[in-house]
């Protein structure tokens, strides 16, 4: 099926599965040469981001198929806590960050787990994931993150409008609750630095917690509430449906795993699949927790790893809130979605390979309770799945030091959906030969 002549006109082919993205350099390769010519794009990736690319290249008017192991909107794309988080932009590593890791390792509950045999092959990421915790690489960071997650609620509320199904994304606020004082001031840092970088945030306390959200116990006595934010009812809803819209467009889905590729002297000229060989002139590798290998191949090694994420949603749970609700001690989020509650967070280090752990999904089932006196658990599902992470918490945007065809975009760890959008435009945008109207730079492929 796959097994085509070689295309005339430019091919790009864009590998992905939860993000993609190109540096400014890629415009001396791609730029004006192909401006307004139409090419043929290939997305490797039926996640969030390759459909998002997807369907940003069809509207551009290329001819583009999508290539995927899987069906659209499984893997992280079908299982994540639905939440459009605009000010998802503070790192991972700062120093409020590093001095709980302590504590949550100590607790069965608490909101990180390291598979102890694992560690030795985590510890370089962990020193590098360190070094990136001091006070100005996380303003650096956030800024640069910011950029992709900003415009998020509004692109997708035109997206989803555009594939008739408006109702499955919906503007909202969110709000952080915090059971003591301590824990609400610790929080202050990441709340400033989101008001900096133009949130509105605004500080509960007491009743007025309860008063914004019913459903809550009354032991959450302070909060935090972020405007205007936004959330879908159905992650994996979405991704097929904007899947269908796609191919309403004149878009193409295959079911196919790449496995090698073909190499001229200083570009890839064809990728091989387990259904075929294709060709190729242009490559966008963004295939999520699976890009390590692939980018080795291309030319550049990164320190990618997977947080192993899970969730548990109850179908029939007694309640419901109006608006998704972080713990702000326990790390997990809670979003009121159409299949019922979804109780979603947890970070494990343990690899692609290892089997999932659902004791830490269940975790969740008694933390909830907590959260929501009289919550009903029964016929609740349970799903892990493997955010793609780098240490720096930046993805990895840009084009390949050694082959001048090949572009980069994985590695963007709990923000896939929230940015999913901007990096296709971003993507549209350096296929046309135009410069993105966001600075890329800190997302070099190369900057390790």
């Amino acid at each position: 099926m796959l097994s085509l002549s070689r295309w005339r006109q430019t091919r790009i082919l864009l590998i992905g599965a939860s993000a993609m993205g190109m540096d400014s350099s890629m415009d001396k390769d791609i730029g004006c040469e192909t401006t307004r010519k139409r090419r043929h794009v290939t997305v490797v990736g039926a996640g969030i981001v390759g459909i998002n690319c997807a369907l940003q290249a069809v509207k551009s008017g290329h001819v583009v198929v999508v290539l995927d192991r899987e069906a659209p909107g499984q893997g992280c794309s079908f299982g994540n806590a639905g939440l459009i988080a605009r000010s998802s932009f503070v790192p991972l590593s700062s120093p409020r960050i590093l001095a709980e890791v302590p504590k949550w390792l100590l607790d069965p509950l608490g909101p990180l787990a390291i598979r102890w045999t694992y560690l030795p092959r985590l510890i370089p990421w962990l020193v590098r994931f360190v070094r990136a915790g001091n006070l100005k690489q996380v303003h650096q960071t956030a800024a640069a993150l910011q950029t992709l997650t900003d415009p998020s609620v509004e692109l997708y509320q035109q997206l989803a409008k555009e594939a008739g199904v408006g109702s499955l994304v919906r503007a909202s606020d969110y709000i952080y609750v915090f059971e003591t004082k301590k824990a609400f001031a610790k929080a202050a840092f990441d709340m400033e630095l989101r008001e900096q970088l133009g949130v509105r945030v605004e500080r509960l306390r007491g009743g007025e917690v309860r008063d914004l959200e019913p459903t809550l116990a009354d032991h959450f006595k302070f909060a935090y509430r972020l405007l205007d934010h936004g959330f879908t009812v159905d992650p994996e809803g979405l991704v097929k449906s904007l899947a269908d819209h796609f191919r309403r467009l004149g878009g193409d889905i295959r079911r196919c795993e790449v496995k090698d590729a073909e190499f001229g002297p200083r570009d890839v000229t064809a990728l091989i699949t387990d259904d075929g060989r294709l060709e190729t002139d242009v490559v966008v590798l963004a295939a999520g927790a699976y890009s390590g290998p692939l980018a080795r191949t291309f030319g550049v090694t990164v320190p990618l790893d997977t947080e192993r994420g899970y969730h548990v949603t109850l179908p029939d749970p007694g309640v419901m809130p109006k608006r998704p609700v972080m713990s702000g001690e326990r790390k997990f989020l809670v979003t009121p979605m159409a299949m019922g509650l979804r109780f979603a967070g947890t970070v494990e280090f343990g690899g692609v390979v290892a089997p999932a752990n659902y004791a830490r999904a269940r975790a969740l089932l008694a933390l909830g309770g907590h959260m929501f006196p009289g919550i009903r658990t029964d016929g609740y599902s349970e799903w892990m799945g493997l955010r793609p992470t780098l240490p720096d918490s930046l993805p990895v945007i840009g084009s390949s030091p050694k082959f001048d065809n090949v572009i980069f975009a994985f590695g963007h760890q709990h923000i896939g959906l929230t940015a999913a959008p901007k990096t296709a435009q971003i993507i549209a945008e350096l296929i046309d030969g135009r410069t993105p109207n966001v600075d890329i730079r800190p997302f070099r492929p190369n900057r390790f």
